[in-house]
């Protein structure tokens, strides 16, 4: 009786054993397992770019472009993606640091009453608007001076495109010192002060013509 007992109870301890060992099996899988991405997860969206500049007092300062170009999508854009399409080596941030240098010559040149500067950088009807303000400042023994302190911005405000007669309209914030002085030397116009200036600037260009460059066609101060 006893022997019967055991052979109808040895079974039992073994198969205990059997399943003690999956569940330490598959709790150690488990262990490996957990904390590792497996499959399809969703992804943790990267954080929005924000352009920032230098950190001032625990805060980033924003940053401001000094040639905007407009957005291409803009109806403007829309009007120097017309350009673009008419001659291959029309770039309008690359014409935005072009005409920078330009106003920067000019304004200089027209100081310094540098005619042949001037005639190659304007059209004919501006270089005569030019050429008679310094031929009266020659006679009235008067000499001019500008510093151009700072350029702030250039931005471009307006672009048309008439046949092949391409036009573009800038938009110069500077900041600027200009001075006209007698034939004695004496301060006759201006102040030696730096004064924030907007001029607004009208460039040019024939678009068929081969070799020709933008021209200074028009300017006022905006």
């Amino acid at each position: 009786m006893p022997s019967n007992t055991l052979q109808s109870l040895g079974p039992f301890p073994i198969i205990l054993i059997l399943f003690a060992g999956v569940a330490i099996f598959l709790i150690l899988r488990l262990r490996s397992v957990l904390g590792k991405r497996v499959g399809f997860e969703r992804q943790a969206p990267p954080p929005a770019f924000t352009p920032q500049g230098p950190v001032i007092e625990g805060q980033a300062q924003p940053v401001t472009p000094s040639r905007p170009v407009p957005d291409q999508q803009s109806p403007l854009g829309q009007r120097l993606m017309q350009i673009v399409q008419r001659t291959t080596d029309f770039d309008p941030p690359k014409f935005l640091e072009q005409a920078e240098t330009a106003f920067r010559t000019i304004v200089t040149a027209f100081a310094g009453g540098d005619r042949s500067t001037l005639q190659s950088l304007l059209t004919p009807h501006v270089y005569e608007t030019f050429n008679s303000a310094i031929t009266a400042r020659e006679q009235a023994g008067e000499r001019h001076r500008t510093e151009i302190k700072s350029i702030i911005s250039t931005s471009i405000e307006n672009a048309e495109l008439l046949g092949d007669q391409a036009a573009i309209i800038v938009r110069f914030v500077s900041d600027q010192v200009n001075l006209t002085l007698d034939s004695n030397g004496n301060p006759a116009d201006g102040t030696e002060a730096v004064v924030e200036l907007t001029d607004l600037w009208t460039f040019e260009r024939n678009l068929k013509a081969p070799g020709t460059g933008w021209l200074l066609a028009a300017a006022r101060s905006g």
